[in-house]
């Protein structure tokens, strides 16, 4: 069931556009800090073009649809992926490219960065809460409290 806080305004929730392109351009920040984890194991473009996509959805040069595509693309790359932190990190890029259709797809990137991080033996301690402190004042409680509702289901 959606977090109807992040359901757009214009499906009837209250998430204005501004706050879900910068939950998207936030997405794609996450997924684009473990992307090099993913390159070292694959030269396959499909992951950085699904940061690629939703940035440009954000910037209002592509339609919700090319985004969406793009984020089934970086899946079908971590389903290729034989390593765990290159398949978390496909999954990063995958689901914040969602982020164009959904904006909680958001803290999705967010928690597969974290695990992709954590497979490549990197710690994740600090991580968490330095990522949502990049998000502006306003948005940082209900991504806050929407990742540790969404923690239980990730292993990091």
């Amino acid at each position: 069931m959606r977090d109807r806080r992040f359901v757009a305004v214009h499906r009837g929730g209250p998430l204005d556009l501004d706050s879900h392109k910068i939950l998207a351009r936030w997405g794609a920040d996450c997924a684009e800090h473990v992307l090099p984890l993913f390159s070292r194991s694959s030269d396959d473009p499909r992951p950085r073009l699904a940061i690629e996509a939703v940035r440009a959805w954000a910037r209002g040069e592509v339609k919700t649809g090319m985004a969406l595509k793009a984020s089934l693309a970086a899946h079908a790359a971590a389903r290729e992926a034989g390593d765990p932190h290159a398949v978390a990190a496909a999954r990063a890029a995958g689901q914040a490219a969602g982020a164009a259709h959904c904006a909680d797809h958001c803290m999705g990137a967010l928690l597969y960065a974290l695990k992709a991080m954590a497979a490549g033996g990197r710690s994740t301690g600090t991580e968490l809460q330095r990522q949502i402190a990049k998000l502006p004042a306003r948005l940082r409680g209900q991504v806050r409290s929407g990742v540790v509702a969404r923690l239980g289901r990730f292993t990091v």
